[in-house]
């Protein structure tokens, strides 16, 4: 299809800059493991609770994780775990989720200044917490190189609502018109739509491209193959 210039690019992060399932897999059995301290039926008890397969760490499509903040994401964890709150197993998952090695979905220094140089301005947008996601993205070495970033603790509210992609159309004075809303999750493209971008699904999460493919402007492998689709703004 023909992609209009488009001169804001706004980046979920979890499944979209970084692959998901490399990332977050073995990281998330090791962190119900030590909810467990010890006791493997919890720890596989745990996992199930929250959509993964605890022996091959395989995220379901519909695991609260995937998509949701980390409050929904834990959320199934609390009947299991009756000595945690909400509150404190939520600052628990954040503080060790942004210790979390990532593995990015394409070779994103070289990417990210190609679409910088193009003149597309960048952001990103994720249900992560924004402290998480500002580690990560100095873990990558990417600090500086987006105009925006927002975590659903911003202050924004959180996809599949429209208040991130909106607040970083404000933010970078571009029209919603004039941006895509590139993610790898149904939650990214709703997000998007509802507030009027251009629509980018990527194959690197965990929600099949025949799901995707309906709600998505494009669809592609991974962001590696942006810079081949997007028209000089």
């Amino acid at each position: 299809m023909t992609v209009p210039k488009l001169k804001g690019l706004l980046f979920d992060k979890d499944g979209t800059l970084f692959d998901y399932q490399k990332t977050w897999g073995s990281f998330t059995l090791g962190f119900v493991e030590g909810l467990a301290a010890g006791d493997a039926d919890l720890a596989i008890r745990l996992a199930r609770a929250i959509g993964v397969n605890p022996e091959t760490a395989q995220f379901s499509p519909d695991s609260p994780i995937v998509a949701g903040t980390p409050e929904e994401a834990i959320a199934p964890l609390l009947p299991l775990l009756p000595g945690w709150s909400l509150a404190a197993l939520t600052d628990h998952i954040n503080t060790a989720a942004a210790r979390a090695p990532q593995v990015p979905a394409a070779d994103l220094g070289p990417l990210v200044e190609a679409l910088r140089a193009n003149g597309h301005t960048l952001g990103i947008a994720t249900n992560d917490a924004e402290a998480a996601a500002l580690a990560h993205v100095e873990s990558a070495g990417l600090q500086g190189q987006f105009a925006f970033l927002a975590g659903y603790d911003s202050g924004h509210g959180a996809k599949p609502s429209p208040g991130m992609c909106l607040a970083f159309a404000s933010a970078v004075g571009i029209a919603p018109q004039a941006c895509a809303m590139i993610g790898d999750s149904l939650h990214d493209l709703a997000a998007g739509r509802a507030a009027g971008m251009f629509c980018i699904a990527v194959c690197t999460g965990v929600t099949p491209p025949e799901e995707l493919a309906p709600h998505a402007d494009l669809l592609l492998p991974d962001i590696g193959h942006l810079p081949q689709f997007l028209p000089t703004p």
